[in-house]
């Protein structure tokens, strides 16, 4: 096996030298691809085939990558894939001239030409052009993937998104979509009067939802900012400034995990508008969602998963004590205190934390027993007040907000207010953040003392709305994960020791050669600042301790448990033949796909404890510090050698 890919790895490094020598032969003749500056295309693929009646006879010029390539003697055929497709060309030496035809037959597939020609069908009725003249504008120094099996490795297809949209013509076509769908959301937008602002990206004061900020150091000013979570204070500013219906396409930095629905930097629309409430924003999204369909689609029926889904039926209303009451069974207006409403959580296994109050309870139940039924567009209204801060209350009820989110296919996909303009009532939310904030919540926000001053000039009624662009795009290109919609989605990086050389050479004198910068690359720990927990006082006789069992453990798939943002569910080989699962809150510090195929330490005897309605089956072992008051933690990987299984004392 060794042997044949070491064979195999000769054959390509020779295949690799030939384009290189290919190049440099072209390069000394005169005829260097690279010094070609434009080349005047008139038709695309489609559109050719597409008016081909017209077009029969005509002079054309198309250009793209050579995809197939197949030489016949006197005569040979190509397939040029540009942005509509791919046509078929037909190249004779006869037409081309012998000295061109020559230069044609050492073309690679993956090489980038021009060609011009009079389109005709062949006798198998295939459209194609027949060469006059072909042109080699970029030499391919690489190989693309072996076309039967395509680019299917799906990291590989993310980490090199260009390979992808070579090699899938349905990736180009979702990403073609969705270029429509912002196209169309600004079309309607503008023909309802919005005008679209942009907002700063840098801000001192990270605000506007629940989520942990990036943190990052602006050198010129000494000064530490944050990347923004949201986009809403500042549009509210311009709401307060008189810009009556405003809106903003752009992308929101949450330091949060990875997932199917989850990418840390992620493109979220806000729109305000002054004078009108939460009702006018449910009006709005309804209109929105069905003129993006039908503009892009051609259909306001959509398929997701082979789920149907109606864009054009009214979208169904209800508020979250209805949406509890009707799949769980329990009735929160029954529920009067904190106590009554642990109980009820206790009763239906609904974990909560010791922070937690009667509204948060009421949101973890709907969490659990209802997001997953909302598959038709649906309006959840009337949020408990504890988990919305920015929020107008009810006035006839003001332990409940102004506020919806709307679903489809059980994810949330919008999420709007009757924004809170009163000032008195908005600086005590914040003030209750900030107490959330002490008690370990790191998405809580801080006072936000400029936006306070806006307020407090006053703002008029208005509705607000925060769509995420991304998980819309997915529904509506029937895609798995929001990675396949984003063309270039944040990934681990292939190597900590080759990330450290790169910014090692980029911040070395010019002289300093990238192999130099590696060799002076050392791995290097500080522990100067470092705290750990004091030992333990307490004895534990030997026979407790012995009764512990460590064994090694293979990660056989590991994934983010749905609605925890801390918890990683891991399926484990023990060695015993049956699967094991263990939760673990460690998602703050490991993306799943590292942990996959890893060896860990776990202790496989303890009685199962539910987690999230999951059952968590023993304990991953890890070591925990603290650095700066922030706990850092690793967990205990194993040597692979060690099997699944094995006992450790």
């Amino acid at each position: 096996m060794a042997e044949q890919k070491k064979q195999q790895e000769q054959d390509l490094n020779q295949l690799l030298k030939v384009r290189r020598e290919k190049l440099a032969d072209l390069q000394a003749n005169g005829k260097d691809p690279f010094k070609i500056v434009k080349y005047d295309v008139t038709h695309h693929s489609q559109e050719i085939k597409d008016h081909f009646d017209e077009l029969e006879s005509q002079t054309v010029t198309i250009a793209g990558r050579m995809m197939s390539k197949r030489v016949m003697g006197k005569a040979s055929f190509c397939h040029v894939q540009d942005l509509e497709g791919s046509i078929q060309s037909y190249v004779a030496r006869d037409s081309l001239g012998e000295e061109a035809y020559k230069d044609f037959k050492k073309l690679d597939v993956g090489d980038v030409i021009g060609i011009r020609g009079e389109v005709f069908r062949t006798k198998t009725g295939e459209i194609s052009i027949h060469a006059a003249e072909v042109t080699l504008l970029s030499k391919s120094l690489q190989i693309l993937p072996e076309k039967f099996h395509g680019l299917t490795n799906t990291d590989l297809r993310y980490r090199q998104r260009y390979v992808d949209l070579i090699m899938n013509p349905e990736v180009k076509d979702t990403f073609i979509k969705r270029s429509k769908i912002l196209s169309a959301i600004r079309t309607y937008l503008a023909g309802e009067g919005f005008m679209e602002v942009e907002t700063p990206m840098l801000v001192s004061n990270a605000g506007g939802a629940a989520a942990r900020p990036f943190e990052t150091h602006f050198n010129a000013l000494d000064e530490d900012l944050k990347l923004r979570i949201s986009l809403e204070l500042y549009l509210k500013r311009l709401i307060v400034g008189g810009l009556e219906k405003v809106y903003e396409i752009g992308r929101v930095f949450r330091n949060e995990g990875l997932d199917t629905r989850h990418n840390p930097e992620f493109t979220l629309m806000e729109l305000y508008q002054a004078y009108t409430d939460y009702h006018g924003m449910m009006d709005l999204t309804e209109n929105l969602y069905r003129y993006v369909a039908q503009a892009v689609l051609g259909t306001t029926k959509i398929s997701y998963n082979g789920i149907e889904m109606d864009l054009g039926k009214p979208f169904e209303r209800i508020t979250m004590l209805d949406a509890v009451k009707k799949y769980s069974g329990v009735d929160f207006n029954e529920i009067h205190t904190l106590e009554e409403a642990r109980a009820a959580a206790d009763e239906h296994h609904v974990q909560y934390e010791e922070r937690h109050k009667k509204g948060d309870i009421l949101n973890l139940f709907f969490e659990e027993f209802v997001e997953d039924h909302l598959i038709q567009p649906t309006f959840v209204m009337d949020h408990p007040v504890e988990i919305s801060p920015l929020t107008k209350k009810k006035p006839e009820n003001p332990d409940y907000v102004e506020r919806f989110e709307f679903f489809m296919n059980g994810w949330e996909m919008a999420n709007a207010y009757s924004e809170l303009n009163d000032p008195i009532d908005q600086r005590e939310r914040f003030k209750a953040q900030e107490e959330l904030l002490a008690q370990g919540d790191e998405e809580a926000n801080t006072t936000d003392e400029d936006f306070m001053h806006a307020l407090e000039l006053g703002m008029p009624p208005t509705g607000g709305i925060g769509f995420g662009i991304d998980r819309m795009c997915m529904l509506l290109t029937d895609s798995q994960a929001i990675r396949d919609v984003l063309l270039f989605p944040t990934m681990k990086s292939m190597g900590a020791a080759k990330n450290e050389a790169n910014n090692a050479a980029q911040s070395a004198p010019v002289e300093k050669t990238v192999e130099k910068a590696i060799a002076e690359v050392k791995e290097t720990y500080d522990f100067s600042n470092v705290e750990v927990e004091p030992l333990f006082k307490d004895m534990v006789d030997f026979d407790t301790f012995s009764k512990s069992d460590f064994r090694a453990v293979k990660v056989k798939e590991c994934e983010a448990v749905p609605k925890s943002k801390k918890l990683l569910k891991f399926v484990l080989d023990d060695g015993s033949g049956v699967d094991r699962v263990i939760l673990s809150g460690i998602h703050d510090y490991y993306e799943p796909e590292f942990l996959v195929g890893k060896t860990l330490l776990a202790i496989t005897n303890l009685p199962p404890r539910k987690m999230m309605g999951i059952d968590s089956c023993g304990m991953i072992i890890s070591a925990t510090h603290l650095v700066e008051g922030r706990e850092g933690l690793n967990v205990l990987i194993l040597d692979d050698k060690i099997p699944a299984g094995a006992k450790l004392y």
